[in-house]
């Protein structure tokens, strides 16, 4: 299980794929380019050779804190590992991710109680995206957020596309056997609009600057993971902390 006051010192202005903690930096990098992330406006984009970051102007969180505000916890709360993936439910990356990697972590790592997942929002691609957060959280009023998670995924059509509206929420609200009346009601209050936006900002706080991107969070170390990696980068990662 996380220690939940263990403190985890990100740079605020830390470089693309480093993340500095207090007992280990870990380093994953994404060299093949149909796997480069989905990036906010501000981030930067050549900044790959670059392995070393002033600490100045550095702020220190506890685990918890990456993990509070987020989706509901999928895997065994006890679990020693945590992986945190902050994502866009229309971007392309984190589609691939979902279709290609995110299948074999939960069968190796959180069926088998090893490690345990969060999702948190970065809606970059505007209000679609944000529109479809609010969704999955008002699945998970009845129950069922990591149903409606993976059925947004299934359906994705693309980035700023116009495929995220009322209908077509509506419709995977039914498939995976919400009230939709209930589930429309929640969406139509903006129930959890701010919750959606307070994740993003969040994010952006702490450096996060690209979809997707994970913190793989033990005792004692954290490693950022950036882009739609292949579940061997995971492997590596999961089996070394």
């Amino acid at each position: 299980m996380i220690n939940p006051n263990i403190g985890i010192k990100f740079n605020n202005n830390m470089k693309k794929y480093y993340i500095v903690i207090p007992i280990i930096i870990t380093i994953i990098v994404t060299s093949a380019y149909l796997l480069y992330p989905h990036q906010s406006n501000s981030a930067i984009l050549s900044d790959q050779n670059n392995s070393t970051s002033s600490t100045q102007n550095s702020t220190t969180i506890s685990s918890q804190a990456l993990i509070d505000n987020g989706s509901p916890m999928l895997g065994d709360p006890n679990a020693k590992i945590t992986i945190v993936e902050w994502g866009d439910y229309q971007c392309t990356y984190c589609h691939l991710f979902h279709q290609n990697t995110k299948d074999q972590i939960i069968q190796e790592y959180v069926d088998t109680g090893k490690v345990n997942f969060v999702f948190r929002d970065f809606p970059l691609n505007g209000p679609d995206s944000v529109f479809a957060a609010e969704a999955a959280y008002c699945a998970s009023d009845q129950g069922k957020y990591w149903q409606y998670h993976d059925e947004l995924y299934n359906n994705w059509g693309g980035e700023r596309t116009g495929w995220i509206t009322q209908k077509s929420l509506d419709q995977f609200a039914n498939n995976v056997g919400l009230d939709v009346g209930q589930f429309d009601k929640c969406l139509n209050d903006g129930k959890y609009e701010s919750k959606v936006l307070d994740n993003q900002k969040f994010g952006q706080e702490i450096g996060i600057d690209a979809t997707p991107s994970f913190i793989i969070i033990n005792d004692n170390t954290a490693t950022k993971v950036v882009g739609a990696q292949p579940f061997s980068v995971f492997k590596q990662v999961l089996d070394n902390i």
